[in-house]
């Protein structure tokens, strides 16, 4: 009796093997060529970026981006081949992927800023609109990127405080340092002095910073007059800038500001400062009372 019953399992795995089987054999060696095509790809993309993007930190960039293609169609390789055997083997693939996609559903509303943060992140690596090393103001906080995360930025400001700053809450970057920088000045004097000539000043001072061992390299072209920007209620403003390789414009500016400061004070050219006027007021009759002064009496040299 158990041999009519042994010949039907096998007449039937045969038959399985020969239908079902054969399918499930084909799509595991399809997943097998399939991630092996991936590895080769991602290998291939990665050495395009590095190629292309040359630097420690552009070669860590490429490395991150890579790896978030492969892993993302690693999990779609895998799970549609999961999908298609478990098809194959007679499972009923409708309760499964109900629960899937409820599971799914709740994890995505738990961690939606999570994921807001890895898809803003994987956006901004790719655009490469900031980079390590970038002086930047993101999410109302400025500072020098130290580390570029696909989740966080890391900024490091003046006083070295570190900001880690989630990539999903950044919806505008401001990026002082991206090829080349700008230093503008703001320059008030005095409405009594000639603008053409203080402007001339200025392009003279420009020269001999430009001139100067210390900073040329740091200057990429001549001061840029704009011209006299507005009058103010003390002030005739001039506006120029002066553009510098990345990250320099500071100190190229704070040097120029210091000369400007003392050659203005050697050629007479008055930079204005607030004053106030103290006005006592008058009576309606007569006139106003005398204003007393009082100060500290020098001390005496005592006589012999």
């Amino acid at each position: 009796m158990p041999v009519p019953y042994f010949d039907r399992y096998l007449d039937r795995t045969i038959e399985w093997l020969a239908t079902s089987g054969l399918r499930v054999i084909l799509i595991a060696i399809a997943i097998i060529v399939l991630l092996a095509l991936l590895k080769r790809a991602v290998a291939k993309l990665r050495g395009l970026l590095e190629g292309t993007l040359p630097g420690p930190a552009q070669v860590k960039r490429a490395h991150t981006l890579t790896h978030i293609v492969r892993d993302v169609a690693r999990i779609v390789i895998f799970f549609a081949g999961v999908m298609m055997i478990l098809s194959e083997v007679g499972i009923d693939l409708k309760p499964l992927l109900a629960a899937a996609g409820l599971g799914g559903l709740a994890i995505g509303f738990g961690a939606q800023s999570l994921v807001k943060d890895l898809i803003s992140g994987f956006f901004i690596l790719l655009e490469n609109s900031v980079r390590v090393g970038d002086v930047v103001e993101v999410a109302g906080v400025g500072g020098l990127v130290e580390e570029i995360e696909l989740r966080t930025i890391r900024l490091r400001d003046l006083s070295g405080n570190v900001h880690v700053v989630p990539n999903g809450v950044i919806d505008k970057v401001k990026n002082m340092t991206k090829e080349y920088s700008y230093y503008l000045f703001n320059i008030g004097v005095a409405y009594r002095e000639d603008v053409d000539e203080v402007m001339a000043v200025l392009h003279e001072i420009a020269e001999e910073l430009r001139s100067d061992l210390q900073f040329k390299d740091d200057i990429l072209e001549p001061l840029e007059m704009l011209g006299v920007d507005q009058f103010a209620d003390s002030a005739v403003i001039i506006k120029c800038r002066i553009k510098t390789q990345p990250i320099k414009q500071w100190r190229v500016g704070r040097e120029m500001n210091r000369r400007i400061k003392n050659t203005f004070d050697a050629k007479g050219i008055e930079i204005p400062f607030p004053h106030h006027t103290i006005y006592w007021g008058e009576p309606k009759q007569g006139t106003p009372p005398p204003l007393y002064v009082a100060g500290l009496q020098q001390a005496q040299p005592a006589s012999n």
